[in-house]
């Protein structure tokens, strides 16, 4: 397990208590954490928009089902990438899945290492989104840092104008310019303009 593993929970969502068991008892041999769930209903009611780590969901459950309960999970913004488990595999379920963004599908009675590899594909893009997450959080937080005519300044270079045109444009000097855009490059962490372009690209 990574050491990343630690701050992430398996959440197996299937009607079959055996198969949640074991599932939860081969996942925790490993070092996962998990969390089950009889159904999805059970499921949508206690997730969290925090959550983090990766959900293993039967396709056939009393209800909602598996392919129900993705959608769900995605119009409710729960970003937690899934594994599909089902004992009546076929084709159509298996696109079914994919087009739900599933990292994985698979058959039970199921390998360990497959399933292990899964729970690692989902985890690898989980640390993805997150760290992302993180980035943009230091972002806005830096951003909100500006003073106000920072702001105006950093708009004005953002749309490409140089220190002489933005002097004139607000009224202010040169060297005026050239302070605030100090600021702006050291609060926000960039080396010079193009970098400060790339860092808030997106923003």
């Amino acid at each position: 397990m990574s050491e990343h593993a630690a701050s992430l929970t398996v959440f197996i969502v299937d009607d079959d208590p055996a198969v949640r068991d074991s599932l939860a008892l081969l996942l925790s041999l490993h070092g996962h954490a998990t969390a089950v769930f009889g159904n999805a209903e059970d499921f949508l009611s206690a997730a969290r928009p925090d959550w983090a780590g990766c959900a293993i969901v039967d396709i056939r459950m009393p209800g909602m089902d598996g392919l129900a309960l993705l959608e769900a999970m995605r119009e409710r913004g729960l970003g937690l990438p899934a594994v599909v488990v089902t004992a009546h595999g076929d084709v159509t379920s298996a696109r079914a899945a994919f087009r739900s963004d599933a990292i994985d599908f698979l058959e039970k009675p199921f390998d360990e290492q497959p399933l292990l590899a899964a729970v690692e594909a989902c985890f690898a893009r989980e640390r993805e989104r997150l760290a992302c997450g993180r980035e943009e959080r230091r972002r806005e937080e830096s951003l909100e840092a500006l003073s106000a005519r920072e702001r105006e300044v950093l708009g004005e270079l953002l749309n490409g104008l140089h220190n002489r045109d933005i002097a004139e444009r607000l009224g202010i000097s040169p060297r005026t310019v050239e302070v605030h855009k100090a600021r702006i490059l050291s609060k926000l962490g960039a080396r010079n303009v193009v970098d400060l372009i790339r860092l808030l690209h997106g923003a």
